[in-house]
C-alpha cells in the first residue's frame, strides 16, 4: 500500500513538474503569406533562432493576409509578429495604434551600424520605426547580353542621354532595343507601373515620388505625365520594342525576356526585377546568370535625382510588446538570420554585414552590393497605394496607354478612382 502511494505521488509530482515545464514554454506567434520554398527557407530561420534562444515560433500562413490580420487586430488578438504588404499597410496600422515602435525594440548598435539609413526611412512613419525590411527584390535593372554588346560595339549607359543614343545606335544597326511583356493574367499591366515608378524617382526625385504615392498630387500633374510620356516613347514605338505595342500588350511578362536569347536575338536589353532570372534559366536551361546575361543599373535621368533603387520586400512588424516577439525582431534584423533566407531564396539581404559568401552567385553578391549603396530606396508605388488604384486602375490605365488611348484621359481615369480611395 505504501509503494502505491509512494508511485502515486511520484506520478504527481513528475505531471507537475510537465505542466510546470509547459507553463514556462516561450513562445512567438507570427503571420504571414509564405508558402513552398519561402516557406521552407523561412522555417529555417525560425529553426535557428529557436537553437539559439530556446523560444519557439508558431507560424500562421494565409493566402489573405490583410483581411485575416484586420480581423485579428480588431478582435483585439493580433499576432506577436506579422509579414506585412509594404509601406501603405504598415501606416494604417500605425494610425490605428496597432504597431511597436522598433526604435525601442531593435538594439541600438544595430540600428547605427548594420542597417542603411534607406531601409530605416523606408521604414519610419510619424517619428517612429515600425517595419523592419528583412529582405528585398531589386527592380531597377536592365538585363542584357555582354556577349551581344560588346560584339555589336554597344556601351553601358549610365545616363538617359546615353540611353537613348544607345537605343538609336541598335536600331541603325538593325536591332530591337526593349523586350517588354505586359500579360499576367488577372495583373496584366503591372510590369508598366514599375517603369513609371523608376522613372519618377529619376525625373521628379523620391519626395515627389512620395507625394504621388499617398496621392498628394494629381494623376494628372505634369510630372507624372512626364514620366508616362518617356515610357511611351519605348512601350509605344515600333522601332524601340520587339513586336510594338500589340506584342507588348499580348507577351506574358515572364516570357518576355527570351526574345534576348533567340539566334539572332529579337532584343537587346529588358528591364526587370531581380527575380527574373528564374524565368531566365527555367526558358533557356543552357544559359548561366553573371555569365551570358547580365545587368546594369537603370540609368540616372535628371542628375539632381541620382540613381535610387526601386524594389519591393519582405516587411515585417511587431503588433505585441513583449520579450519574445523582441528578440525575434532581433534576430530577424541580425545578419544570421538573413544569411539562411538569402542562401536559400537568391533574395538581397538588408543587414549590411550579412557574409558576401552567403549569396548564391557572383551576380546575386552585384545585386545587393548595389542595393545596399543606393542613397534612397523606394517600395514599388502600386503595392504602396489602394488596391482599387495600384493593383487597379494603374494596372488597367497602362494597359490603355500603351493600347493607344490618349494619354489625358487615361491620367484623369486613374486619378477619378484615386480620388475615391484616398
Amino acid at each position: 500500500m505504501k509503494r502505491s502511494i509512494v508511485a502515486v505521488f511520484s506520478l504527481l509530482l513528475v505531471f507537475s513538474l510537465a505542466l510546470g515545464a509547459l507553463a514556462q514554454e516561450r513562445v512567438v506567434t507570427m503571420m504571414g503569406v509564405w508558402g513552398g520554398q519561402e516557406l521552407e527557407a523561412f522555417q529555417e530561420v525560425m529553426a535557428a533562432f529557436t537553437a539559439k534562444t530556446g523560444i519557439k515560433v508558431q507560424f500562421e500562413g494565409t493566402r489573405d493576409l490583410p483581411t485575416l490580420l484586420q480581423t485579428r487586430i480588431a478582435a483585439g488578438n493580433p499576432p506577436d509578429v506579422a509579414a506585412i504588404p509594404g509601406p501603405g499597410a504598415m501606416k494604417e496600422y500605425v494610425d490605428q495604434g496597432a504597431l511597436v515602435d522598433l526604435n525601442k525594440v531593435l538594439d541600438a548598435k544595430l540600428l547605427a551600424e548594420d542597417i542603411n539609413d534607406a531601409w530605416i526611412e523606408l521604414g519610419t512613419y510619424k517619428d517612429g520605426f515600425y517595419a523592419l525590411t528583412f529582405a528585398a527584390d531589386i527592380k531597377s535593372l536592365v538585363w542584357y547580353r555582354p556577349d551581344q554588346f560588346a560584339a555589336k560595339g554597344y556601351n553601358i549607359p549610365t545616363t538617359w542621354e546615353e540611353m537613348e543614343a544607345l537605343m538609336d545606335q541598335m536600331v541603325a544597326n538593325g536591332d530591337t532595343p526593349w523586350a517588354i511583356g505586359l500579360e499576367s493574367g488577372a495583373a496584366s499591366g503591372w510590369p508598366a507601373t514599375d517603369w513609371i515608378e523608376d522613372i519618377m524617382l529619376r525625373t521628379a526625385g523620391p519626395e515627389v515620388y512620395d507625394q504621388w504615392v499617398n496621392h498628394e498630387i494629381h494623376w494628372t500633374d505634369p510630372r507624372v505625365k512626364e514620366a508616362f510620356e518617356i515610357f511611351g516613347k519605348i512601350a509605344r514605338n515600333s522601332d524601340y520594342v520587339y513586336g510594338g505595342p500589340t506584342t507588348v500588350l499580348a507577351t506574358n511578362f515572364g516570357d518576355s525576356v527570351s526574345e534576348l536569347f533567340t539566334d539572332p536575338p529579337r532584343a537587346m536589353m529588358h528591364r526587370q526585377a531581380s527575380f527574373i532570372t528564374s524565368f531566365i534559366t527555367d526558358a533557356n536551361p543552357d544559359v548561366k546568370i553573371g555569365e551570358d546575361v547580365s545587368f546594369f543599373g537603370f540609368p540616372m535621368i535628371k542628375p539632381e535625382h541620382g540613381n535610387p533603387m526601386l524594389g519591393a520586400g519582405d516587411m515585417i512588424a511587431q503588433f505585441r510588446d513583449n520579450p519574445e516577439a523582441a528578440e525575434f525582431m532581433n534576430f530577424l534584423a541580425s545578419a544570421e538570420a538573413q544569411e539562411i533566407w538569402v542562401n536559400r531564396l537568391g533574395k538581397l539581404g538588408t543587414n549590411n554585414k550579412i557574409d558576401p559568401a552567403a549569396y548564391p552567385d557572383d551576380l546575386t553578391r552585384e545585386m545587393a552590393e548595389l542595393l545596399n549603396s543606393a542613397d534612397v530606396f523606394r517600395f514599388d508605388g502600386s503595392d504602396s497605394m489602394p488596391a482599387a488604384v495600384g493593383s487597379g486602375a494603374f494596372w488597367e490605365g497602362m494597359l490603355m496607354y500603351v493600347g493607344g488611348e490618349d494619354l489625358d484621359d487615361v491620367l484623369e481615369y486613374i486619378d477619378s478612382v484615386a480620388e475615391e480611395s484616398y
